[in-house]
C-alpha cells in the first residue's frame, strides 16, 4: 500500500503570538491606507538583525528585530532568528496589501540571506534588491609615528 504522503503547508501561518506582533496601530493605517509598494531594510549586524518596512517615501511602517522576537545573546545573530524576523516582516508587508517589495540590505551578518530568502518565501514580488554595505577603501588613518 505504501507510505501515506502528507502535504505540509510552506511555514504561511503564524502562531498568535506573532498574529500579535503584526497588529500594531501603523500597520492597522497602512492596511486602510492600501499602500501596494514599500521597502524593506535589513540590517545585519554581528549581534543582531534589525528589518524595517516603509512605504515608497521612507515613512516607517513596522519594524522588528531578533531581538523583538525573543532571541537573546549570540542567538540573536543566527540565520534561524533573521529568518523568523523576516517571515513576521513580510507577513506585514502581506497584510497591509503590499504585493511589490524593494529590498535593501547593509551589513556582513550571519542572517542577511536568510531574512532576505524568507521574504521570498512568501507571496511578495521582490522588484529590487540592492546592497548597500558600506566598504572601507583606504582603511584608517596611521597612528603617528613612536617618539625615540
Amino acid at each position: 500500500m505504501g507510505k501515506k504522503r502528507v502535504v505540509q503547508k510552506k511555514g504561511r501561518d503564524l502562531n498568535k503570538q506573532q498574529q500579535e506582533l503584526i497588529d500594531t496601530p501603523a500597520v492597522r493605517a497602512a492596511t486602510k491606507a492600501g499602500i501596494k509598494e514599500g521597502r524593506i531594510y535589513i540590517k545585519a549586524t554581528y549581534n543582531n538583525t534589525l528589518l524595517t518596512l516603509t512605504d515608497k517615501s521612507g515613512d516607517t511602517i513596522y519594524s522588528s528585530s531578533a531581538g523583538r522576537m525573543g532571541f537573546k545573546g549570540t542567538r540573536k545573530a543566527t540565520p534561524f532568528a533573521a529568518s523568523k524576523v523576516g517571515n513576521i516582516v513580510a507577513a506585514a508587508a502581506e497584510k497591509i496589501g503590499m504585493d511589490q517589495l524593494k529590498v535593501y540590505v547593509k551589513g556582513i551578518g550571519g542572517g542577511r540571506d536568510s531574512a532576505l530568502r524568507a521574504i521570498a518565501n512568501r507571496d511578495v514580488e521582490i522588484t529590487k534588491i540592492v546592497d548597500s554595505t558600506p566598504i572601507p577603501h583606504n582603511g584608517c588613518r596611521a597612528p603617528k609615528p613612536r617618539r625615540p
